[in-house]
């Protein structure tokens, strides 16, 4: 199963989001993340893909986990995504070959160019609430060309990181 993070960056009633370039969900709107890379703990992971997309820094000490998700294809387990939110970051947000960035209100997320799942979880996590959740999509590889078909929600969980 792959590992991999999402960080947003929410402000003054905003969110960062990144117009994906290249690879899996390219042209869709997200997080910026990826997956971790070697020894790396996933906020690590989490902080140097908001890095390597973006251009900014968060701040680790302000940088909360607010979800874990599993995503399976075709009953198989796919992706165990960390989800981290902050409101703290230095520099200016610049485009890279990955990702495009873009603010959006939170009430204006662009959520029909986005994963089917997001509209499930992403709203609560952006209000500030925690989640763990299950996704499931049929239809075989490439996953972006997959059928999202069921999903679980536990909300209000508490992390130890």
């Amino acid at each position: 199963m792959i590992e991999a993070t999402l960080c947003f960056v929410v402000r003054d009633g905003r969110v960062l989001l990144i117009e994906k370039r290249r690879g899996l969900g390219e042209g869709w709107y997200n997080g910026p993340g990826g997956k971790l890379e070697g020894d790396e703990t996933p906020l690590e992971c989490a902080i140097r893909e908001v890095r390597e997309e973006l251009g900014i820094d968060v701040d680790p000490a302000k940088t909360e986990k607010a979800g874990e998700l599993t995503f399976t294809l075709d009953g198989d387990g796919h992706t165990f995504c960390h989800v981290y939110r902050t409101d703290e970051f230095a520099g200016e947000p610049t485009a890279s070959p990955e990702a495009r960035p873009e603010w959006f209100g939170i009430e204006d997320v662009p959520y029909d160019r986005m994963w089917d799942d997001d509209r499930l979880w992403l709203p609560g996590v952006l209000e500030g609430d925690t989640v763990v959740g299950e996704f499931r999509f049929e239809g075989g590889e490439p996953l972006d060309e997959a059928t999202f078909v069921d999903h679980d929600l536990e909300w209000g969980v508490e992390f130890a990181e």
